[in-house]
């Protein structure tokens, strides 16, 4: 007897479920993300929008509440909240407050004030601080100090206090060179603005040069007396801002 000539059922094939299955998948994430955003309420959206409007504050991209992208004047927050921007800005207040009050207590001669791209800067000659090749703040400039040290404390930046001297060799009972006297000048201004000032003795620091980086001619009587002075310097967190940043 002949057998029986056995048949095999063919299986369709299936492969193709696989990939719309993944596209089923990816659509279901788009609705829910859609949905999200549509639910999103405005004020969400404002506070989400100027983060990243600071976060791209070099451009003047903005988000819109569509949800959409473009360029709209005005209406993004502006550079100047950037973290730079807005130290250059509490630095040129503190400089102009300064100014007015070296001004007022007459020192505008002997106290100058520098802004740069370092940081905020207030030299003050040594016939103001101390007597001649004395180390101890004279009284009477103790309220400059403080009020330095008030302002300087608004900016919560690390400060540095320079010392330095002219050229002449110096030797008396209490200092040997102009290394120690530049840099007990220093200490003493530093001491009294954590002390009196109320500033962090941990954003202090100080540093002394003797007559090593004298900015006038030493050759002259005039010189050599802005040559000795003593250098508060407010150290900025972040890069001075370019210049068209500055201007807004």
């Amino acid at each position: 007897m002949r057998k029986k000539k056995e048949h095999h059922e063919e299986h369709v094939d299936e492969s193709w479920l696989i990939p719309y299955g993944d596209m089923l998948t990816l659509l279901l994430a788009l609705f829910i993300v859609m949905f999200a955003m549509s639910e999103l309420d405005k004020a969400k959206f404002k506070s989400v929008s100027e983060d990243f409007n600071v976060i791209f504050s070099g451009g003047s991209g903005v988000m819109t509440e569509n949800g959409s992208t473009g360029f709209v004047a005005d209406e993004s927050k502006p550079a100047s909240t950037a973290d730079n921007v807005v130290e250059d800005k509490k630095m040129k207040e503190v400089m102009g407050t300064l100014q007015q009050e070296i001004k007022k207590r007459g020192y505008s001669d002997n106290v100058k004030l520098n802004l740069n791209d370092e940081g905020l800067g207030i030299s003050i000659q040594d016939v103001v601080l101390f007597n001649s090749g004395d180390a101890r703040v004279l009284k009477e400039v103790e309220p400059l100090l403080l009020q330095i040290s008030s302002m300087i404390h608004k900016l919560d930046n690390n400060v540095k206090v320079v010392g330095h001297t002219d050229n002449i060799p110096i030797s008396n009972e209490k200092f040997h060179s102009n290394w120690e006297l530049s840099a007990m000048r220093a200490i003493n201004v530093m001491n009294f603005m954590a002390d009196a000032g109320g500033i962090d003795s941990g954003k202090l620091s100080i540093e002394a040069y003797a007559e090593y980086m004298p900015k006038y001619d030493n050759s002259t009587e005039e010189g050599r007396a802005r040559n000795r002075r003593v250098e508060i310097f407010v150290v900025r967190k972040y890069s001075a801002p370019a210049k068209d940043d500055k201007a807004k």
